[in-house]
């Protein structure tokens, strides 16, 4: 499995690929893959500090796409913001990330880790708490992600 983020600098500049350059695109890679799925979130807020689309000095991401209850959506973004990112902030290894927000009370929680140890610390220590204090399970009618090891030669 492979996983491919995409930063736009633009909603207008990610319009204009799609609309002028991903047809042809896509049709050179026909058969490389199978099941791609494709999921636009638009930047809600920072993890840590200001998040930049730079990967070279992580070595691990953890994604969570958290599918919320409708009626819980503005409590989950809170939480991830009063909760959960000082939680990561605080964590030696966490270098950044970003929030993000899909239609339908979808969101992605990116964070950008030193290494698997580092992130390792983290969760031993607090994911449990955590999601007492923030009433995660209340919140989140869907969660899935990965532990997303980086691949230094695929980076551009």
């Amino acid at each position: 499995m492979a996983h491919i983020f995409a930063f736009w600098e633009s909603r207008a500049f990610y319009d204009s690929f799609m609309a002028r350059s991903h047809d042809r695109l896509a049709a050179a890679q026909n058969g490389t893959f199978k099941d791609a799925q494709v999921r636009l979130f638009d930047h809600r807020f920072d993890v840590k500090t200001g998040f930049e689309p730079r990967f070279t000095d992580a070595d691990l991401l953890r994604v969570a796409l958290c599918r919320v209850h409708e009626e819980r959506a503005e409590h989950f973004a809170l939480m991830q913001e009063k909760v959960w990112n000082p939680a990561m902030a605080g964590s030696p290894g966490m270098i950044r990330g970003l929030f993000g927000e899909a239609p339908g009370s979808e969101f992605l929680v990116l964070s950008m880790w030193q290494s698997s140890a580092e992130h390792g610390k983290y969760r031993a220590e607090r994911v449990e708490r955590l999601a007492l204090r923030a009433q995660t399970e209340a919140d989140v009618a869907a969660l899935t992600g990965d532990i997303v090891a980086l691949e230094p030669a695929w980076t551009v």
